[in-house]
Order: C-alpha cells, then sequence, then structure tokens
C-alpha cells in the first residue's frame, strides 16, 4: 500500500498538466525527487545494515544508482533553485561509494568466481547514462507465448560472460537465447566494445535495443494490466533499469513510480515479497544466486528497484535539456519518436 504522504502528492499531481517534464514546474520536480531521495536512502541503509550479505546482483543494482546519483546532481548544480537538492543526491552518492567499495571485498570471499566473471559491469565507466531520449515504437512488437524470461539463468549467465569478455571466445552459442532484458544490459552500453566484436549482430546494437525495449514495452504493458502480480514485479523493475539507461523515456511514467515506491518495505527500506506472500512461502522463479533474507526482503529485487528509481531521479534532473538546446530528442532510424511529454499519468 502506497504511503500517505506519497498519495496526497500523487492526488496533486492529478491536478496538474500530465507532463512533470515542463521545465518551470521546480517546486514539483523537487517534491517528487523528494520522494524518490527518501526511498533511496531507507534501501541504502538496508545495503550498509546487511552489506557482508548482499550477493552481486544487488551490488550491481547499487552501483547503477550511484552513476544515476552523480548524473543528477551534476544537472541539478546549475540551478540555484534545485542545488539543495543537488547537495542532497551527491551526499547519497558520496555514501554509495565506501560501501561499493566494501561490497566487492565480501563478495571477493563469498562468490570470487562470479565476482571475477561480471567483474566489468563494476567497473567506473561501464553504466553511462542517456542525454538523448526517445519512445518505444510498438509497431516492434511482436508475440511473446508468457510473460516470463526466456531461457535458464545458466543461459543467462553464459550469454553474458562471453559479451563482457571474461569467459571464452566472445562468440554467442548457436543454441543460447537471449531476452530482452539480458540483451538491453549490454548492447546499450558503449563502453562494452565487446572485445572487438563488431559484426555480425553487434553491427546493428542500436536496431536491436529498439525492438527489445519495445517489447519489455509490451511487456510492462502486461504486468499493469495484472496489476503488477508480484512473480513479474523484479522483471518489470529490470525493464525500467536497462530500458531506462538506454534512453527510453516512456518507462518513466508516474503511475509506474507510484507502483514501485509502493513496494517497498517502510521499516526494513528492501524490496522483495509482500508480507502476507512471505508468510505463505509463494514458490517464483529462483535465481541460482539469489539471496533472499528470512524477513522477505530480496538482495535482487532491491537492486533492480533502486537502479529504476534511480533512472526516474536521472530523468528527472535531466528533464530541462530535454526541452532545451542541449540535448535534443532525435528519432532512431525511424523506429521511435521524440519524447514531448513524459512521466505520464
Amino acid at each position: 500500500m502506497a504511503r500517505p504522504e506519497l498519495v496526497l502528492f500523487l492526488l496533486l499531481l492529478s491536478l496538474q498538466p500530465s507532463s512533470l517534464s515542463q521545465s518551470d514546474n521546480t517546486e514539483g520536480k523537487a517534491i517528487l525527487a523528494s520522494l524518490i531521495l527518501s526511498a533511496l536512502e531507507r534501501a541504502t541503509m538496508f545495503l550498509e545494515e546487511w552489506l557482508p550479505e548482499i550477493n552481486l546482483d544487488g551490488v550491481v543494482g547499487f552501483q547503477v544508482l550511484e552513476v544515476q546519483l552523480r548524473g543528477a546532481q551534476e544537472a541539478w548544480a546549475s540551478d540555484p533553485l534545485l542545488q539543495p537538492l543537488s547537495l542532497h543526491t551527491g551526499q547519497l552518492a558520496d555514501k554509495l561509494v565506501p560501501l561499493l567499495h566494501r561490497s566487492i571485498t565480501y563478495l571477493s570471499l563469498s562468490d570470487p568466481e562470479y565476482l571475477r566473471e561480471f567483474q566489468p559491469s563494476l567497473q567506473p565507466g561501464f553504466w553511462k547514462l542517456p542525454h538523448t531520449w526517445i519512445h518505444t515504437n510498438a509497431s516492434l512488437v511482436y508475440p511473446w507465448p508468457e510473460l516470463q524470461d526466456s531461457f535458464s539463468e545458466d543461459s543467462s549467465d553464459v550469454c553474458l560472460v562471453l559479451l563482457l569478455g571474461t569467459g571464452t571466445p566472445a562468440r554467442l552459442s548457436q543454441t543460447t537465447g537471449l531476452s530482452g532484458t539480458e540483451l538491453c544490459i549490454f548492447l546499450h552500453t558503449d563502453s562494452l566494445s565487446l572485445k572487438g566484436c563488431t559484426k555480425g549482430l553487434f553491427s546493428q546494437s542500436q536496431q536491436y535495443i529498439n525492438i527489445f525495449c519495445a517489447n519489455m514495452m509490451h511487456l510492462n504493458q502486461k504486468s499493469e494490466a495484472i496489476r503488477y502480480a508480484y512473480l513479474i514485479q523484479d522483471l518489470f523493475m529490470e525493464n525500467i533499469m536497462f530500458c531506462g539507461i538506454g534512453g527510453f523515456s516512456d518507462f518513466f511514467k508516474l503511475r509506474w513510480l507510484e507502483a514501485i515506491l509502493s513496494w517497498q518495505k517502510p521499516q526494513k527500506g528492501c524490496f522483495g515479497v509482500p508480507d502476507p506472500l512471505h508468510q505463505q512461502h509463494v514458490l517464483r522463479r529462483v535465481k541460482r544466486r539469489e539471496k533472499q533474507f528470512t524477513d522477505g526482503c530480496s538482495s535482487h529485487s532491491t537492486a533492480t528497484a533502486v537502479a529504476a528509481l534511480g533512472g526516474f531521479l536521472y530523468f528527472l534532473a535531466d528533464q530541462p535539456r530535454v526541452h532545451g538546446e542541449h540535448h535534443p530528442s532525435t528519432p532512431s532510424h525511424g523506429s521511435m519518436t521524440a519524447a514531448p511529454s513524459d512521466l505520464l499519468p
């Protein structure tokens, strides 16, 4: 259930123009940003409390968040009215830095092989923020048989390790499937370079991103239609995280932000199994290295949530530049349209 102050604020927003992307809505942006930062601060407290137990998924999510916080801090620093918000954002990013460093030490002891394989995703500069915002194209959606991942975590790990260049030579197996979220983790990231893999699939990486994020948008809309069933909440937030980093602004819908904020456990700061379901020991898709805490908190769910929320925060901060002369929205390969308004109700 959403917190009372969040419900009140969203009610007030319903009386305002439908988009928060108007550059003169400084007060509304500041209030919304403060709500997001409050949730992120509670999640960071959870990270600090359980740092030795947080798995690689959790660390990557907070690593993405630190980059998003720095981006928002920089964007707000140039606006005198938003400088306090910039300071607040920077303080949270500063708090994350030593925690992330310590987490690497813990991972090197608890899961050294997994850490070695995915080490590039924890390196500075790996995660890059978008400065051009675009929309998904519904005409690129193709039929999906089920609202679920298309292949196992083992297959997913094989693909990612190959693409990160930490496994055997960078060549995809003929039998390895690819889901949209897993593709987005590397296809949209310039820093990967894929160890020289610039032919075949990767020569058209932007077109693949366009296709997969269009399909991830479709999946998120299906998730919303069934009221965000718990079993697909992780995938819902992953899609916002990855495609948001890919520059797809239509993932930053106000009602989706409200949903994610309502899933946080207020006292613990984490995300995971809703309390009634936790008592029932509900069966769900289990990740090999998932860390499920006894109180229903999930390392993976918390990671995807903070990175999704960080995306909302950065998008909110980058809005003046979306509508100004610095970062115009541009279509790509005729597959997307410029974003005239975002954070749609």
